[in-house]
């Protein structure tokens, strides 16, 4: 699981790569796992200033994978998808993601928790939560309205629509979309370097600041999406939908 999702730490950066090629960077619940003990461990880590999250020059990653989405679907908060989420939403240092390709699913709504975000020109932003017989995660019902208004935040999460890197930054959910993917990783780590050179229990002091106003109807929000997330996992027509598309696979 170690070489599923790499872990690097350099002069106090800690780089997540997701390293599934095969499928695509789709995570399973052993994954979630993984990934959320890491995000609580850099929690509690004073050597860890900043985190860096990424994939491959080709793909962020597909979502979730779906097999093992059916086999052992979330049930409550302590779930692994669910987990990660909450160690996310509870890191106060600075959270960057380098974003090349494909970033479906949790793969845009984890964007909405970053603290500033690079992405290639060519990356496919989607949360087809809809398609699926789903619904939204990760809080993007409160945070993507919020962020990019209403109307735009409908055509992704009720039409189930997807943008490109461009749109991404003009829609304000990118700092700065980049030809290669070498350049939108060099982007973000410049970023990490940069933030990382200031004191450090002020840019913490401030980033809990800045989370403070929402932080109770973050939770909340969270709490809720996921109960009705499981509610229509369970129903059978967002079954079918999901077993029709491993059929497919």
């Amino acid at each position: 699981m170690n070489d599923l999702i790499q872990q690097e730490q350099s002069a106090g950066l800690l780089t997540l790569t997701l390293n599934r090629p095969d499928k695509l960077n789709a995570l399973s619940n052993a994954m979630y796992d993984r990934l959320a003990d890491l995000f609580f461990a850099a929690a509690e880590d004073d050597s860890v200033h900043a985190v860096l999250l990424t994939g491959s020059a080709q793909c962020f990653t597909a979502g979730n994978d779906l097999q093992d989405f059916l086999d052992s679907p979330p049930k409550d908060m302590n779930s692994p998808a669910f987990r990660l989420m909450s160690a996310v939403v509870a890191l106060d240092k600075p959270l960057i993601a380098a974003v090349c390709g494909a970033a479906i699913g949790i793969g845009t709504t984890v964007l909405l928790h970053c603290d500033q975000v690079f992405v290639t020109r060519a990356a496919k932003l989607r949360m087809p939560f809809v398609n699926l017989g789903l619904c939204p995660e990760f809080a993007a019902s409160l945070l993507l309205p919020q962020r990019i208004g209403h109307a735009r935040a409908a055509k992704l999460l009720l039409w189930g629509d997807g943008i490109n890197g461009a749109q991404a930054v003009e829609w304000g959910l990118a700092n700065e979309a980049f030809e290669t993917a070498a350049e939108c990783l060099q982007a973000a780590q410049d970023a990490a370097k940069r933030v990382m050179a200031l004191p450090q229990e002020a840019v913490r002091v401030s980033k809990r600041l800045m989370k403070a106003p929402q932080q109770t109807l973050l939770e909340e929000t969270l709490r809720e999406e996921n109960k009705r997330f499981v509610e229509r996992l369970n129903t059978a027509q967002a079954k079918a939908i999901l077993e029709s598309l491993l059929a497919k696979s």
